[in-house]
């Protein structure tokens, strides 16, 4: 993305579009399974309401903390270039 104050190109505009579905997607998934670890047990062994509602409360912001972290990390690795090699690629030095 050396384009700076440029137009894109059609590969450019896709590689962001993808991370940027790539960030939702793990970072709804991320959150999903934290809320599920921490707000799971208070339903299944049945706590009272008190245990239940801090659990579930605690699991709703810690989620949301993940999910913001994790969208934000993905994007800006990406806007700094710092991708991991894809397998079945080398570079110039291998």
């Amino acid at each position: 993305m050396n384009t700076y104050g440029g137009r894109r190109t059609q590969g450019e505009r896709d590689a962001i579009t993808v991370e940027i579905g790539y960030a939702l997607c793990s970072a709804a998934f991320a959150a999903a399974v934290l809320f599920g670890a921490l707000a799971g047990p208070a339903y299944l062994f049945g706590l009272p309401g008190g245990v239940r509602d801090v659990l579930v409360g605690s699991g709703a912001v810690l989620a949301a903390v993940v999910f913001f972290v994790r969208v934000v990390s993905v994007l800006v690795r990406f806007a700094r270039g710092d991708q991991p090699s894809r397998s079945g690629r080398t570079g110039p030095g291998s």
